[in-house]
């Protein structure tokens, strides 16, 4: 699988299936924006003010294998 990005409007996240180790950390961190029930599973749009998007710059930084990456904008 190759490594696919989900575009919010503060930060964007990629996400590396065969890299993942399902530890879980993400979707017990911010169930908002990783809910492994709907599709896509990862919204990063649900991040949508500065606070948010902080917290999920850190639940990322908490992923065990590196499967999650935080891809922030350009404009920032």
């Amino acid at each position: 699988m190759a490594r696919k990005t989900y575009t919010g409007p503060l930060i964007d996240v990629s996400f590396d299936g065969d890299v993942c180790r399902h530890a879980a950390e993400c979707v017990r961190g911010m169930p908002t924006v990783f809910d492994t029930t709907a599709r896509p599973w990862i919204d990063p749009a649900r991040a949508d003010s500065e606070s948010t998007a902080q917290t999920l710059r850190e639940v990322i930084g908490r992923c065990p294998s590196g499967a999650l990456r935080v891809v922030e904008h350009q404009d920032r």
